[in-house]
């Protein structure tokens, strides 16, 4: 019978597999070859550690084996699951051992040294292999998980919406354009442009930005949604917080204002939090102490303690009043940078801030406008070290205040046709967020970059794997 390390690890006080003969397959991370045995470490990647097999010379293949037993081979073992020397950790006996797959140690780029980060980017489809890029695909499938429980727990249904798509979202323009025209020899029209009659779909198309808008068409019918997909932005911003690609989480209440939007988040942030501390000890204990000290700390903070909630015009009173000498120095109506965000979530108020009713005019077009005629009911989540986690609002529901706000902002109504006959036909309050998976991740984690928290990242001049 074929079991997972962390099934052994994880046995308990009174462990079901002490004495028991079992079989476990993985990838050997370490040997330590003795005169008459040799220790393997065997990791399969369910747990942060390994599993210490001890390999007798008395085995009949053993003097075959010992030339292959090295660092990232793959291997099947059978044995007795016993205490080790210390009585602390269990270990295996092999009663047999096979090399499935062979690796030379000569040209293995996964050396018992620590390797660098932008080194192990170079070796996406090896770094999994790795302690800290094993732990964070832990970290990320518990997060998704948890996601998940957390909404349909709630009666939440679970939408998908398409990656394929003709409308911008955010109304940014950062598109990744998607085309079977040839680019080298693109038909044009008699007046010169681009002649997209003759494209797949007859029209310009992009690699979506957000599900949102799609997901307004769900929770406008059958309540309250969510979506949990990739999204993508072509913005040319080659740093340690931005992605080409990335996932969102976009839930989408009916009949919900930006109260109910505030009691959401804040209940959706605590909850996947505490599910990774009760389900991810090990790895956690790991990010802790090698990665980002106090992380343990935090995350156990923010689950106890009720979330800040303050409106943008405060927040930019208490930074005005801060005597801090900000690269960008504050006033109203200017977008909160990150280092306005540390300071009010960090310094100010040590606790997790929802900012409130930001100025119309450095927000999207679909948030509500609030009765001042200045501000809309958005609403950004700011946590520590990261700063923004969560953007979201109250979505714009009157048809004609909508139908300005995109001649304001120069959006073709004739794109979004669609999303304004919600407004005609049974129109609702209605309200959502959206939660960037890789930077909910990193927050968790700990880690530095955001390329290190998805499987492939993509940016700018990196499309590799």
């Amino acid at each position: 019978m074929r079991v997972k390390v962390k099934q052994i690890k994880s046995g308990g006080e009174k462990n079901a597999f002490l004495g028991k003969e079992v079989t476990v397959k993985g990838w050997i991370r370490t040997v330590r070859n003795q005169k008459t045995f040799s220790f393997v470490e065997l990791n399969d990647g369910s747990s942060l550690t390994s599993l210490q097999i001890v390999v007798d010379q008395k085995l009949p293949n053993y003097a075959e084996l010992i030339s292959d037993l090295n660092t990232g081979a793959s291997i099947a073992a059978t044995g007795k699951i016993v205490e080790g020397v210390d009585k602390k950790q269990l270990e295996m006996h092999a009663d047999s051992l096979e090399i499935i797959g062979k690796c030379d140690p000569e040209t293995y780029p996964l050396q018992k040294k620590r390797h660098s980060f932008e080194f192990l980017r170079t070796i996406a489809h090896l770094r999994p292999r790795t302690n800290t890029l094993g732990a964070v695909a832990r970290i990320r499938n518990a997060l998704a998980y948890a996601t998940h429980q957390f909404f349909q727990d709630r009666g939440f249904l679970y939408v998908h919406t398409p990656i394929i798509t003709t409308s911008d979202c955010e109304g940014a323009g950062q598109l990744f354009q998607v085309t079977t025209l040839n680019v080298d020899n693109l038909p044009k029209t008699k007046e010169g442009k681009i002649d997209y009659s003759k494209d797949f779909f007859q029209k310009p198309a992009y690699l979506t930005v957000s599900g949102q808008l799609e997901g307004e068409i769900y929770a406008s019918a059958v309540s309250d949604i969510y979506t949990f997909g990739p999204t993508f932005r072509a913005e040319n911003s080659n740093t340690a917080r931005h992605l080409a690609e990335f996932w969102m989480i976009e839930p989408e209440m009916a009949f919900a204002d930006i109260n109910d939007n505030m009691d959401n988040v804040e209940a959706y942030l605590k909850f996947v939090f505490q599910y990774v501390l009760d389900n991810c000890r090990e790895d956690m204990l790991f990010f802790n102490k090698y990665i980002s000290p106090g992380v343990l700390d935090t995350l156990q903070k923010i689950v106890g303690t009720p979330f800040e909630r303050a409106s943008y015009t405060y927040a930019v009173r208490i930074l005005e009043k801060s005597g801090e000498n900000f690269q960008f120095p504050i006033k109203w109506g200017m977008d909160l940078q990150s280092e306005h965000e540390r300071y009010l979530v960090e310094k100010f108020f040590d606790k997790p801030v929802i900012i409130t009713d930001y100025p119309k005019d450095i927000k999207a077009f679909y948030m509500k406008e609030n009765n001042d005629g200045k501000t809309v009911a958005a609403m950004d989540v700011l946590v520590p070290k990261v700063g923004e986690l969560v953007g979201g609002s109250q979505r714009e529901d009157r048809l004609d205040i909508l139908e300005e706000k995109l001649e304001r902002q120069g959006l073709p109504k004739d794109n979004y046709w669609w999303y304004l006959e919600l407004r005609k036909y049974g129109s609702i309050p209605h309200a959502g967020y959206g939660v960037g998976f890789e930077r909910l991740i990193r927050f968790v984690t700990g880690m530095e970059n955001i390329r290190d928290v998805i499987p492939f990242p993509r940016y700018p001049g990196s499309a590799e794997f």
